[in-house]
């Protein structure tokens, strides 16, 4: 009964503490009043104008808040209502407003999504690609940082796509690749087919028509939908055609050209039918002008006018051998239909046959030379730009990190700062204590690394001198038992000397295998030209980063070690696992280098990795210098393996 005095003070001291003079509950309000609000902007039951008004309420009440999250939740939340209602001013200048306070929105997520709007924008309704390139890179780099690959490899392909409009298809593919690191089968299907379709476009602009052939098939394999197999096969048939192989691009027409699903696509039909009448005509020289026109016609009735220029272009070559005025009415108005629609090459490609018509006319030698000049410095303008925006963006997400690191290390010093003021004599004792139990700890733990790395290092050199002993043993030596018993049986001198020909070079390529490793300027050529040996012709290896690595700033150890242990790999993936697709994805800092490695391959269980022992030497080596590698592979599903070496 003694304690209960002492509790009924507490709580009148608790009650007649001034609550509402630090504004605690009025913020309080106010997030209650945000909220509903915003509740009102995402509702089903409203219009959309309503729905305009309560956010812009919401915005209103926010704006002395220091509360980012609901900040950039309801700005981004603005940006969406805008681009649905198509205010699309609007949307520009909220836009302009977001980014000039986004340092107090830090949540990634939000940033993406504001950002991939702004690309989708750009991309669909501006026909803007330099900035919708621009907003995709950055939506990229932010759900990067979110940890969201899907997304972050869904940018990527959209960037790609952007390239690949504007004729960069080498920066194409070497961004479509970069996606691929991000996205998985299992759960990204219908981003991994337009992987491959964007990619086999790719190859084919680039004339690699066997790469694209592949791509195009694993596309029509992999696609979910009837509409996007029947476009995938056309494009591969237009690959056939581009290679000469017309037999094989009339097959594939044929079967989908009297598909029922076509009677609602007449765009894609005219298209098919045209490619089909091409072949045909390439192949046979068969009559085939009324199927052009006919293809040419339904172009006409949509306004193709991409599908238009196709069809003036096969109808200009139909005639050109024997009715050259006809032909070059229609190259005409492919130059035409070029100029209103903006697209130079397809005017480069009719001036081609229009001075074959006519060699002497100067006027068209000279546009010719003055379209292709101009379209190789565009092109090459649109390279260089591209690869700036993603520069710029990398080198913008480092300085974001460095000043997310600056701002706690500053954080960290004021906090020091402001207990040291309260820190007592018995504190400071208390720290000087615990400083010296923390030496103490901390030598004793480094003594302790030291002696376990230095048994790693010794176990990994016995493990290597043993495996070199059971090599020598079980392949050497076996090889000069057999060279003794064919002397000892007075075998011919000839194949005595051819075997011991075998074994010296056996011998030779032993010892250059272990010991051989071309180290300082010469390590990268040398480490990509096992890249390129160890590669199976049957399959494709991509690799990305490459040129960001400084190689040369290795140390020698480093490099050897990562000689060793990405050779072990590619031997590893071509004695079993019988890869096509393999990629490696090199990333730098100042004192690490990071490898990742996959393959498409048949996989291994853990018993099965236990048991290779040069995987097991391999992890010794790199964790002996301080570094590390994890493996990941399921029995079926592939092999990933993680390094990082020092530098």
């Amino acid at each position: 009964m003694k304690r209960y005095p002492f509790l009924i003070i507490l709580t009148i001291l608790v009650s007649c503490v001034p609550f509402d003079k630090d504004g605690t509950r009025d913020v309080s309000d106010k997030n209650d009043s945000i909220n509903i609000y915003y509740t009102r902007s995402i509702s089903k039951d409203v219009s959309l104008e309503e729905k305009r008004e309560s956010i812009d309420r919401a915005l209103f009440l926010a704006k002395d808040l220091e509360a980012d999250s609901i900040l950039g939740k309801l700005m981004y939340k603005k940006s969406s209502l805008l681009f649905q209602a198509g205010d699309y001013n609007s949307l520009v200048a909220h836009h302009d407003s977001f980014v000039t306070m986004q340092s107090e929105v830090d949540r990634p997520r939000l940033k993406a999504s504001q950002y991939y709007l702004m690309g989708y924008y750009y991309d669909r309704i501006q026909s803007d690609y330099s900035r919708a390139f621009e907003n995709y890179s950055a939506a990229k780099s932010q759900f990067e940082l979110a940890k969201d690959s899907s997304w972050t490899g869904n940018c990527l392909l959209l960037m790609g796509v952007i390239q690949k409009n504007q004729n960069d298809f080498f920066g194409s593919k070497e961004t479509v690749t970069e996606a691929l690191q991000f996205l998985r089968e299992s759960r990204d299907i219908k981003k991994m087919v337009q992987y491959y379709g964007l990619l086999a476009t790719n190859h084919r602009k680039l004339l690699n028509f066997e790469d694209a052939i592949f791509y195009y098939t694993k596309a029509i394999k992999n696609s979910g939908s009837l509409e996007d197999r029947i476009a995938f096969e056309n494009n591969l048939a237009a690959t056939y055609i581009d290679n000469g192989r017309y037999e094989e691009a009339i097959a594939l027409l044929d079967k989908i050209v009297g598909n029922t699903a076509l009677d609602s696509t007449p765009v894609v039909y005219a298209r098919i039918l045209d490619n089909l009448s091409y072949a045909q005509w390439l192949l046979e020289k068969k009559d085939v002008g009324a199927s052009f026109q006919k293809a040419l016609q339904i172009r006409k009735e949509k306004k193709d006018w991409r599908g238009q220029l196709a069809s003036y272009t096969h109808l200009g070559e139909f005639h050109l051998e024997d009715r050259s005025n006809r032909a070059k009415a229609y190259f005409d108005t492919v130059i035409q239909v070029a100029k209103k629609i903006e697209v130079p090459r397809a005017e480069i490609d009719a001036l081609k046959f229009l001075m074959q018509i006519d060699p002497e006319n100067v006027k068209l030698r000279d546009r010719y030379i003055l379209l292709a000049d101009s379209l190789d410095s565009q092109e090459l303008k649109v390279k260089t730009q591209f690869a700036k925006y993603k520069y710029d963006d990398k080198i913008k997400q480092e300085s974001i990190l460095r000043l997310e690191k600056e701002k706690a290390e500053q954080a960290l010093l004021t906090a020091k700062e402001r207990n040291q003021k309260t820190i007592s004599y018995l504190g400071s004792l208390t720290m000087l204590l615990g400083l010296g139990f923390a030496i103490y700890f901390f030598k004793q733990r480094t003594r302790h690394l030291k002696e376990q790395n230095r048994l790693t290092r010794l176990e990994a050199t016995l493990e290597t001198e043993a495996e070199m002993s059971r090599r020598l043993h079980d392949d050497f030596g076996a090889g000069l038992n057999q060279t003794m018993l064919m002397i000892n049986a007075d075998v011919d001198r000839t194949a005595v000397l051819d075997k011991l020909d075998g074994l010296y070079n056996q011998s030779r390529n032993f010892s250059r295998e272990v010991n051989e490793v071309a180290i300082g300027t010469h390590f990268k050529e040398a480490f990509l030209e096992m890249l390129r040996f160890r590669t199976p012709s049957d399959a494709n290896l991509f690799m990305t980063g490459v040129k960001d690595v400084q190689w040369n700033e290795m140390a020698p150890l480093s490099q050897k070690v990562l000689f060793k242990a990405i050779q072990e790999l590619m031997i590893n993936m071509g004695k079993h696992s019988s890869a096509d697709m393999i990629t490696i994805v090199f990333k730098s800092t100042e004192k690490v280098l990071t490898v990742n490695y996959s393959d498409n391959g048949v996989g291994a269980s853990l018993k099965e990795l236990n048991a290779k022992n040069g995987l097991w030497n391999t992890e010794k080596r790199i964790q002996a210098i301080g570094g590390s590698i994890t493996f990941d592979s399921h029995k079926g599903q592939g092999f990933k393996a993680h390094i990082t070496i020092p530098l």
